[in-house]
Parts: C-alpha cells; sequence; structure tokens
C-alpha cells in the first residue's frame, strides 16, 4: 500500500526534508510513504478564497485512482497513536491508496475537504505548515511500529 501525503508548499527548509526522509525511509515497502508537493500560490495582495480553491484543484489532481482521502484539518478527529495504528492497519487492508491532504496557510479547500472519507486533527494548536509534514511522517511510522511490535513505539 501506499500512503501519498499531497501538501501544499515547496521549497521546504533541509530540516523539513531530512526529517521527512527519516522517517518515511524506515517504512517497509509494505506501508510506502511518499510526498507530492503543490506549489502554493502567493499570497499577497491574493484572492485567499481563490488561492485555496486553485491549490485544492491541483491537491485532487494529484490523487492517485481510487484512492481513501483523508485530510488534515483543525476540525477533524483527534487522533491517540493507537487511534492512528487502528486506522493504519484498516487501511492496509482495504488495498487502496491513502492520500493524507495537508493544506497551505490558509487551509483546505471546501472541495477537498467534502471528499474525505477521514479528517484527522493532529491538535487544536496551529503548527507550521513545514513541521506538520515532519509530525505526521514521524506518526505514521510509530503506529506502523505499534502494529508490528517494533521496540520503536516503546
Amino acid at each position: 500500500m501506499q500512503i501519498h501525503m499531497i501538501a501544499v508548499g515547496n521549497k521546504m527548509p533541509d530540516w523539513v526534508q531530512q526529517g521527512y526522509n527519516e522517517y518515511s525511509k524506515r517504512l517497509p515497502r509494505e506501508c510506502e510513504l511518499l510526498l507530492k508537493e503543490i506549489a502554493p500560490d502567493k499570497r499577497r495582495g491574493g484572492d485567499i478564497a481563490r488561492i485555496t480553491k486553485d491549490e485544492g484543484e491541483r491537491m485532487i489532481a494529484a490523487l492517485p485512482s481510487r484512492a481513501h482521502v483523508v485530510t488534515l484539518d483543525i476540525p477533524g478527529k483527534p487522533w491517540t497513536t493507537p487511534n492512528l495504528a487502528q486506522a493504519l492497519q484498516r487501511w492496509l487492508g482495504n488495498g487502496q491508496p491513502v492520500a493524507l491532504m495537508i493544506g497551505g496557510p490558509e487551509g483546505l479547500s471546501q472541495q477537498v475537504r467534502d471528499m474525505a472519507q477521514e479528517s484527522w486533527s493532529l491538535s487544536p494548536l496551529t503548527f507550521p505548515h513545514p513541521l506538520v509534514r515532519v509530525i505526521v511522517a514521524e506518526q505514521i511510522y510509530r503506529a506502523w511500529s505499534l502494529l508490528n511490535n517494533h521496540p520503536y513505539h516503546r
């Protein structure tokens, strides 16, 4: 199974790429984590509703066929690590690719939200969008570790 992290933002600092890579490379092939970056629109003086809509359209275009869509969104459901491990087990069992949708600074378009089968809230706190990539990659690896009795989760 492939998990596609579809995230608005590119040209990330080295620490973001290094953090993401550290956890994504630890995952086995049957739980592969792939990053698809969506170039953000310029924010200065722009129409935020149009920008969010345009970014959402590009995110949707990047979806793999038959993907199970999960948005990362503050109003989503907060999961514990065991909850995420249960979700990961379910995703692995259904045979579809999974798409984790991470919006830009203004969040996700309504169109992306409407197509989600699940919505996951990392926290009621606001995180820098580059940091979200690292947190999500680490948590996916931790959930996989928990499912496989790997010592990392301890």
